[in-house]
């Protein structure tokens, strides 16, 4: 997996079955600059940004709810939750990359604890 960069690329969600659930657009934030900014002053989120490494959020500043998924470093879920603007989220202990999306999005693409996901970056 090694680092990333700041780029695009895709979020593979399976399902069970191991058949690809949902193919989700992905916006790669690893730089500090780019962490720093995340989804401030955002409408909306097209797909899922990755913010990496980080093992906590917050969303003072935004103007939407968003849903935030802990990833370990082997990219599997450690917890999902639903924030607020206005909020400070506590960082999650082995937690190595986090997931942003709009509020609701996660629950469909069957993101939950214990789910793998893989990342496919654009070159």
């Amino acid at each position: 997996m090694g680092r990333w960069r700041d780029g695009r690329g895709r979020l593979i969600v399976r399902a069970a079955s191991g058949e690809v659930r949902a193919p989700v657009p992905l916006e790669i934030s690893a730089s500090y600059r780019a962490r720093t900014r995340g989804l401030l002053g955002r409408d909306s989120v097209d797909g899922a940004m990755l913010l990496s490494p980080a093992s906590g959020v917050h969303t003072f500043g935004m103007r939407i709810p968003i849903d935030v998924a802990y990833l370990d470093r082997r990219l599997t879920v450690i917890a999902v939750r639903t924030m607020p603007p206005g909020r400070l989220g506590l960082p999650r202990l082995r937690a190595r990359h986090v997931l942003e999306a709009e509020a609701g999005a996660m629950a469909g693409w069957g993101m939950r604890a214990g789910v793998r996901v893989e990342v496919e970056t654009t070159p």
